[in-house]
């Protein structure tokens, strides 16, 4: 058998085929990885607003309970500070219950009197 003998400089259909495969290989590589390289970025830029976006409700919502929390306790202080009526009792009851005491013996006429009088303010 007779070989043919190898040209120095030029490859076969063969070499070619073989160089462009790499080449076609090598670029898809690196165009996956720019491309997996640009995707993380964007993931990471979202992730980002994202925590941004969480912590700024966050703070309104801290503001809007402290500002609830104020309200409350302004509301306490003007409760505190403001006295409440005092239940007066009612004069006329209390003249009716002396007078049937008095009608029943339970007071004589001094100590009802006396108890007119007090009420009364005398």
């Amino acid at each position: 058998m007779m070989r043919r003998p190898m040209r120095r400089g030029r490859r076969g259909i063969l070499g070619t085929v073989a160089t462009t495969a790499v080449v076609a290989g090598t670029a898809t590589a690196v165009s996956n990885r720019v491309t997996d390289h640009h995707v993380n970025k964007q993931a990471a830029q979202m992730n980002e607003q994202y925590a941004q976006q969480a912590a700024f409700d966050s703070q309104a919502e801290m503001q809007e309970m402290q500002a609830q929390l104020n309200q409350m306790q302004a509301q306490q202080v003007q409760a505190a500070a403001t006295p409440a009526p005092a239940a007066a009792p009612d004069m006329m009851t209390q003249l009716q219950q002396l007078t049937q005491l008095k009608d029943a013996g339970a007071l004589s006429e001094a100590e009802f009197s006396a108890a007119k009088a007090k009420l009364l303010g005398i």
